[in-house]
């Protein structure tokens, strides 16, 4: 029952709503190994009288025969029963068979379970009714249809949709998905599995409970221990294997043709099954056979297998002749100038040439793959193509050929496992070299970032004679790492590695990344006028680039230099340039400086999707330290608005992913957001707690986002009475802030200033600097939060006329950006001001936050509360808060009207 959570909860509400009278059905829908039987086994209750029955293929051709298993038990009460029912049933109970009055037989199955109710609720179970007679079908939903005002519940089970089943609502089992997947392994292993064994587990699963069960109890101790591969497909007395290959059987040989095609062709076509059956003399009816077996889908012109698990058993089950016959049909029907890789594949799979030859073929049909972005296929390609190699360092390189393009696809546990199995082959520094630069990569996007600086400084080692440029990359990205984990004294260290390499007529693209590293290591070590040139140098050479890559390294040095603007500009041009090139493994990266460029000034909703793209993205490609990153960063965005309950969500999503891959950046990102809600919500000794050890004077780690948390810190600080640790933070914001001469950060100093002067002039004049660069950087969030700040003292001073005024600006801007709290804190402050706050609930569209719009969108389009929350990652309970405010503002009470007014 792992993963089910939702399934148990409607089926006990199903059993409540039979035990108040109020009759019940359902139709629980699941391929084989879903767990049908074991979640109908879940549905018992001490007081209901039980019946129950099942569907066996032996008996499927004698009709009656499901009804005689479920009336057996209760056979003694058919005589009772008025004699027409009675007369109808007597048939079936005695196994002389049904009566030839089908109507007459279902009223009175209907009837008996009725004078059953009488007695107490009474649960009626069929499982596997699909391998049941039609007339005990039949006569079953006859009845699950009439429940209403009796206490029966009627759970069917099936595998597949059918017309007898229409009219009862239905319960579909899904696939588990992955942290289900894992708990189910954990249960038959408590021991625990190498990660990457469970990996490929939950993988072939496609999450199949029976499937992750079945593979668990056949690992070998070799497998266990990492010394062998895990396994390729279902074990050989596997119930759900045996399953697979009782419905591949009993289709036609022509079935069996058509559905080999889509086993040994993961790309198959409507085009080229219509080719193949026309070439092979097989009736299309045959299509039509497999896919009522299930064993194969069409999804537009697609012609493929519903999970890996059946291509990988189903490859297994079939004989040579079979496959040979497959392929070699497929040679026939492929065209080799439009589909080269295709056909090549197949040609290789029927092994008729020397085997240097085919591994050269297929690297040059990889090779073309690449060149179009299919880096799925080329990765297979060159797989194969290694395989059938047998020089060893040639071998190497096109293991690590396959391991990137895996890479690129978001295949992670693949790429690595294959740079396992190149690193012994590799006998030369370059070949070393690139092994060690792409598991540096592949562990920055997904694994711990020390791990990943140790192979990348060992890659720029090995790779700076003959691959000057490719060091230079490996100490960028190990430099990052050590950024990622919250070292940045190591990142110091990389830089002063780096220096020494410099030359003085270096390459645009070289240059661009030395300057990068001196300028952000000034910047980390505090020297920020030292940072400053080599930094605008950085801006500048990319400001004309049209690969992601230099793109995302500028806007990382413009938010440095506090230029929120250019960094979004060039955040958003690296975001582009990814999706234009085929660089997604770049997007999440370059979505994180879209974000936080965003934030910078006030952005919030370009902010939001970038995150929320960088999830998604990330998530996809197996970039995990993305998504934690970007968790954090929505996080952040949550605090600043006041949303407390919806930072502590994000931030739990995030923690443990978090320390366990030694995060330190977005754990040190989470404490400042945690620190925000705390502000926001009056708690500034909670939040001057969590700052503490980002305040300045604290040590080395974190310097970054201990000066962007300064203004924060001063916040609390000041408020808890703690003016000089308040001071000592704000000087060494000041001299980022002076030294980048940034508008929003200067003007967050200057409200910082005028935080600290209390009520003096020297007060009033810092707010109102502040509040003028506020609105010369468009940053209304900030300029609200300052004037509130400003208003609270003009009221203390006794001006209570102009604290109103303030306090009007800010509670629009406040509401504007659903920023309730602080909305709540300055109607407060307006009241005692003297004025009474209207309550403004305009009922048109317009006046919704953007927000709010995302969500009555996604309302509109049938999503459910707890769909839009995994969406926005959010709790359901926040949405549903949103909705309440979304219906009061627009004047409705039902997600049917609010349908109907956005579609």
């Amino acid at each position: 029952m792992r993963g089910r959570e939702r399934e148990l909860a409607t089926l006990h509400g199903a059993l409540e709503s039979a035990r108040s009278g109020r009759g019940a059905s359902l139709i629980v829908l699941g391929e084989p190994g879903m767990g049908r039987t074991t979640l109908l086994d879940a549905v018992a209750a001490r007081d209901f009288r039980v019946l129950e029955t099942c569907g066996v293929e032996s008996e499927a051709d004698l009709p009656g025969a499901g009804l005689h298993r479920l009336l057996t038990p209760v056979v003694d009460l058919v005589p009772g029963l008025p004699p027409a029912h009675a007369e109808a049933l007597r048939p079936v109970a005695d196994g002389t068979g049904p009566a030839a009055d089908r109507l007459g037989l279902f009223v009175a199955v209907h009837r008996l379970l009725g004078e059953l109710a009488g007695a107490g609720p009474v649960l009626c179970r069929a499982d596997d009714v699909h391998r049941m007679d039609r007339i005990s079908v039949a006569a079953l939903t006859f009845a699950a249809r009439r429940l209403a005002g009796a206490p029966i519940l009627v759970v069917l089970t099936a595998d597949a949709p059918d017309d007898l089943l229409a009219g009862i609502p239905v319960l579909r089992l899904d696939a588990l998905d992955p942290v289900a997947s894992r708990q189910v392994l954990a249960d038959q292993i408590p021991h625990g599995l190498p990660e990457d064994l469970a990996d490929d587990l939950v993988e072939l699963a496609a999450g199949n409970p029976l499937a992750l069960i079945e593979l668990a109890a056949a690992l070998t101790a070799e497998q266990l221990s990492g010394e062998a591969p895990g396994p390729e497909s279902l074990p050989p007395g596997s119930r759900l294997r045996a399953e697979l290959r009782g419905r591949f059987r009993r289709l036609s040989v022509e079935a069996r043709r058509l559905v080999m095609l889509a086993v040994v062709d993961d790309r198959l076509d409507t085009g080229t099954v219509v080719r193949a059956a026309a070439e092979a003399g097989v009736d299309l009816a045959a299509l039509d056979e497999a896919t009522s077996a299930g064993l194969v889908r069409l999804d537009g012109e697609r012609v493929e297998l519903p999970t890996p698990l059946v291509r990988s058993t189903l490859y297994a089950e079939a004989s040579l002749a079979q496959r040979r016959a497959a392929h070699a049909l497929l040679t026939r029907v492929l065209d080799p100038e439009r589909e080269p890789l295709r056909w090549t594949w197949q040609r290789v799979a029927m092994a008729t040439e020397p085997p240097h030859r085919m591994a050269d073929q297929l690297d040059a049909a990889a090779g073309a793959a690449r060149q179009t972005g299919d880096y799925l296929a080329s990765s297979r390609a060159y797989h194969r193509a290694a395989a059938l190699t047998t020089q060893p360092e040639a071998k190497a390189l096109r293991l690590i050929a396959a391991a990137t393009d895996y890479s690129l696809a978001g295949r992670v546990r693949p790429a690595r496992a294959l740079l396992r199995e190149a690193r012994p082959l590799a006998s030369s520094r370059d070949v070393r070299g690139l092994v060690d630069l792409l598991h540096g990569e592949i562990e920055l996007r997904d694994g711990p970032p020390m791990l990943a600086k140790a192979a990348l400084l060992s890659a720029a080692t090995e790779l700076a004679g003959a691959h000057r440029t490719l060091a230079v990359s490996a100490l960028m990205l190990a430099a990052e790492a050590s950024c990622l984990a919250g070292n940045y004294q190591h990142y110091v260290e990389v830089a002063d590695r780096a220096a020494g390499l410099r030359r003085p007529d270096e390459p645009p693209a070289t240059r661009l990344m030395f300057d990068h590293l001196a300028g952000m290591a000034a910047t980390y070590a505090g020297r920020h006028a030292e940072a400053v040139e080599p930094l605008r140098r950085v801006v500048h050479s990319a400001e004309s680039a049209g690969d992601p890559m230099p793109a995302i390294w500028a806007s990382e040095a413009a938010y440095t230099l506090g230029d929120a603007v250019l960094a979004q500009e060039l955040a958003t041009r690296a975001v582009g340039a990814a999706r234009a090139q085929r660089f997604a493994v770049l997007l999440p990266w370059a979505c994180v400086y879209l974000s936080m460029s965003a934030l910078l000034h006030d952005r919030h909703i370009t902010a939001m999707s970038s995150s929320l793209e960088g999830i998604r993205v990330g998530r996809a490609l197996g970039q995990e330290n993305s998504v934690i990153s970007h968790l954090t960063i929505l996080a952040l965005l949550a605090a600043l608005l006041g949303d407390r309950e919806t930072t502590l969500f994000r931030m739990q999503a995030a923690a443990p992913g978090a320390r366990q891959r030694g995060l330190g950046r977005p754990s040190a990102l989470s404490s400042w957001a945690v620190a925000c809600a705390d502000l926001a919500n009056d708690r500034p000794a909670d939040a001057m707690d969590r700052l503490r050890l980002l305040a300045a004077g604290t040590g080395y780690m974190h310097p970054a986002i201990r000066a962007m948390a300064a203004p924060h810190f001063v916040e609390a600080a000041v408020r808890c009475g703690e003016h000089a640790k308040a001071a000592q933070a704000l000087e060494t914001f000041d001299s980022w802030a002076t030294a980048t001469g940034s508008t929003p950060r200067l003007a967050q100093s200057h409200r910082c200033h005028a935080l600290l002067a209390g009520d003096s002039a020297a007060a009033e004049e810092h707010f109102r600097e502040a509040i003028r660069l506020h609105r010369s950087a468009n940053a209304a969030l900030e300029l609200a939060k300052t004037e509130l700040f400003y208003a609270h003292q003009l009221r203390r001073s006794r001006q209570p006329r102009a604290a109103r005024d303030h306090l009007r600006d800010a509670l629009k801007i406040f509401q504007q950006y659903e920023a309730d709290l602080w909305a709540e804190r300055t109607r407060t402050e307006l009241r005692a001001a003297g004025e009474s706050v209207p309550r403004i609930l305009p009922r048109t569209k317009t006046a919704l936050t953007p927000q709010q719009e995302q969500i009555a969108h996604l309302v509109a389009e049938g999503a459910t509360n707890r769909e839009i929350a995994a969406q926005l990652v959010v709790s359901p309970r926040t949405v549903d808060h949103h909705l309440r405010n979304i219906f009061a503002k627009l004047g409705i009470r039902s997600r049917v009207e609010l349908a109907a007014l956005f579609r």
